[in-house]
């Protein structure tokens, strides 16, 4: 065994991986799969064992003990105890079943017209500026837009929903220091407080919300006669921008970066526009925006090569899963008619993302239309990926990674 393989551990990650970790996943996936860590936890690479630990109901996601002790009490404690992606059943069931009330067929039909009006302005823009950050001016703004509106806030407000998911989601590094602490708290005071305004508004005004807010169906909605509590509303509000924000970005920046290294595939989507659909799920199989996950075994585990006991740390590669040769042919390559394509980008289970459908949506608009309005655009500079967390309060340094600081120009204008 590479002896580099064999003393891997995700706590000292440089940036080498974080700027390609795959041949690394390879290797590990190879020789390794299910690989022990000096902390006692695993990190698994193959997409059998990966599926299977979300497919189970004994894989436990709650983490009200960690946070405890780690945060002590405080508003980020109060919000990560509370949201629904740190709570299993019996609790996460009803408040998922709550939730969903925000997404249904009816409610996601409002967001077709919407996000193309807000993808159309954008590129409005990006083409009167010539040349453009992916990240900054394109994005990341298109989620904070779509948020905003789902959540009912206001224009004014609405520059500082990606400080504010940042700081909350920062403060779950494993190390943090006070001064990040204290951003993470004072993010989710500060947005608790508008949220809780919007709320206090939206009963009072019923029926008043515009064409995709969901917080009213969030407040009223009703399952077995249980509504959402006061703090339930707001921290799983919280949890809508973190879960949607950055995951967002980075599918859609990772999907252009994508293109720029698959020229064949670029040229074959402009050719091809109706081909939008699977290459959405390729982009999200080839660079998924979130690459890390984690469990704690509730029972007794058998996995590829053997059974881990109860009590586990479980760290699952997405990006890994997604790449295993075992599942798809030639998976380093970039097929965007790939099929079939069973990618775990949203993972699968009790926890798969509530927001899929409408993530699906999101990219279908804003890349099939920035491809559509501008053919010729290339970039115009190097990137870099921007090393952040791997999933909510998970590993730090791995998971969504953008492209970042790269700028794009489109070849038809003239630049500045």
């Amino acid at each position: 065994m590479d002896g580099s393989i064999a003393r891997f551990d995700l706590a000292k990650i440089g940036p080498d991986f974080i700027a390609n970790p795959y041949p690394t996943l390879a290797a590990l996936r190879r020789e390794e799969p299910v690989h022990q860590m000096p902390d006692g936890s695993v990190f698994l690479t193959r997409y059998a064992d990966v599926q299977k630990v979300y497919q189970s109901r004994d894989m436990l996601s709650d983490k009200t003990q960690e946070f405890g002790a780690k945060f002590g009490q405080c508003p980020l404690a109060d919000h990560h105890t509370t949201s629904l992606v740190f709570n299993d059943p019996p609790y996460h069931t009803v408040v998922r079943k709550l939730l969903a009330g925000a997404f249904t067929p009816r409610k996601l039909a409002e967001f077709d017209p919407l996000i193309e009006g807000i993808v159309e302005r954008l590129l409005d823009r990006v083409a009167e500026m010539g040349r453009f950050d992916m990240v900054e001016d394109f994005a990341k703004v298109l989620p904070t837009e779509i948020i905003s509106v789902m959540l009912g806030v206001p224009k004014a407000e609405r520059a500082k929903l990606r400080g504010y998911s940042l700081a909350i989601l920062g403060a779950l590094d494993p190390v943090v220091p006070p001064e990040r602490l204290a951003a993470g708290n004072a993010a989710v005071t500060e947005f608790s407080d508008i949220l809780a305004d919007l709320i206090a508004h939206r009963r009072a005004n019923p029926g008043a919300g515009g064409q995709g807010e969901v917080i009213e169906a969030l407040i009223f909605g009703e399952h077995d006669g249980r509504r959402l509590t006061e703090a339930e509303l707001i921290q799983n509000c919280i949890f809508l921008l973190n879960a949607g924000h950055e995951t967002t970005t980075s599918f859609v920046a990772n999907a252009v970066g994508t293109l720029f290294d698959a020229p064949d595939q670029h040229r074959r989507l402009i050719e091809d526009p109706s081909l939008i659909t699977s290459a959405v799920e390729e982009f999200l199989r080839v660079e998924s925006p979130l690459q890390i996950g984690n469990r704690r075994a509730g029972e007794d585990i058998a996995l590829s090569t053997g059974v881990l006991p109860k009590g586990t740390y479980i760290h699952t590669s997405i990006a890994a899963a997604n790449r295993d040769p075992a599942v798809f042919d030639n998976p380093d390559r970039v097929d965007l008619g790939r099929k079939p394509n069973r990618q775990i980008a949203f993972i699968t289970g009790i926890h798969v993302c509530l927001g899929a459908t409408l993530a699906r949506i999101e990219g279908r608009i804003a890349i099939g239309k920035l491809v559509a309005r501008f053919p010729d655009i290339a970039p115009d500079g190097p990137r870099t990926r921007l090393p952040l967390a791997g999933a909510p309060g998970t590993d730090p340094l791995i998971g969504k990674t953008p492209p970042k600081g790269e700028r794009f120009v489109n070849q038809d204008f003239t630049a500045p």
